[in-house]
């Protein structure tokens, strides 16, 4: 078990609160390396761009996140702008990941937990649990937007709004456009290897990250509690300050949960609140492969919940009051 205590918590540094311009930067600055690659066919640049590229894309997903709580920002309206910008080349509505994650956070890991869907339903057979495992972590591109779509779409969606409902079909509607009008210039002029690798590779591999992540963070763990319901990562070392750097801080992942009302860089600050308190929680994980064995070892199993042990889950009330003491 991993027993080591958290670290002491340390004022952000300045590049920590410029992480995600940073982020941004260096992706333009290596899409336009690509690019210059690919017109002069240099494969041998080409590849590993596109493969930093992707790592980006991922990191510009997580700032999608962070815009649906509206901390990517402190202009309200730039937040909107990168959300539904991100949101349009990820093939998702701003709007609809933000109704939809406001229930990931309201009912964590609980039957109501829509983003965790199928696996938060102990009904669903261990076959069809382990296809959608297979297809979210190969295939994210696709299987993601198709799982906010379903959150919409199904018979009586959460999200009831009529206003917000109109709202979220717009941007279907401006996403639309906006490929047509990519594919119809592709077609036109005959771009499409500058699509394939300067989009379509990194952004697929990019999606398959995210949904890595989304694993590591939840699936196979059973708590009733914050704690023991996310996998948390407190690395120590440059190379992993680093790594998380580039992930928007979303390894104290537990924080954010008790706490997502705090800007990423606040994260590591707070981090003695993944302690454990009762016994079914453990302390944060040390290492990144330490946190996807984990994972690993129930992904031929996969199910998140106290559901899934006859546990019922506290409120969230409650549990802002536990995380309060």
């Amino acid at each position: 078990m991993n027993t080591t205590t958290t670290a002491e918590p340390h004022e952000p540094h300045w590049i920590a609160r410029a992480a995600f311009p940073v982020l941004a930067a260096l992706f333009f600055i290596t899409q336009a390396s690509l690019a210059v690659a690919l017109y002069h066919d240099n494969y041998w640049l080409v590849v590993p761009l596109a493969l930093v590229a992707s790592h980006l894309m991922h990191s510009l997903l997580i700032g999608f996140h962070e815009a649906s709580h509206g901390l990517l920002r402190k202009s309200r309206l730039l937040n909107e702008i990168d959300g539904l910008i991100i949101g349009v080349f990820s093939l998702m509505s701003f709007s609809l990941y933000r109704a939809a994650h406001q229930l990931h956070h309201a009912y964590l890991a609980s039957e109501r937990d829509e983003e965790l869907w199928p696996f938060v339903h102990p009904r669903t057979p261990r076959w069809a649990r382990v296809a959608a495992a297979v297809l979210e972590l190969t295939m994210g591109f696709f299987f993601t937007p198709f799982l906010f779509a379903r959150i919409f779409l199904r018979k009586g969606s959460p999200i009831r709004n009529k206003k917000l409902r109109r709202r979220i079909w717009i941007e279907f509607g401006i996403t639309a456009a906006v490929w047509a009008a990519i594919f119809t210039t592709d077609a036109l002029f005959g771009t499409w290897k500058y699509f394939l690798w300067t989009y379509f590779i990194p952004a697929w591999l990019a999606a398959n990250m995210q949904s890595l992540r989304k694993y590591v963070e939840h699936v196979g763990l059973t708590g009733a509690t914050v704690n023991s319901s996310t996998r948390s990562i407190v690395a120590e070392g440059w190379l992993a300050n680093f790594l998380v750097f580039t992930l928007l801080h979303e390894p104290y992942h537990g924080v954010h949960h008790w706490r997502s009302g705090l800007p990423h860089p606040e994260l590591p600050r707070h981090a003695g609140a993944l302690d454990p308190t009762v016994a079914e929680e453990r302390p944060p994980f040390r290492t990144f492969r330490a946190a996807l064995h984990d994972l690993f070892i129930n992904l031929p199993n996969p199910r998140v919940g106290a559901q899934w042990r006859g546990v019922t889950r506290p409120t969230r009330q409650e549990m802002a009051r536990q995380g309060a003491n």
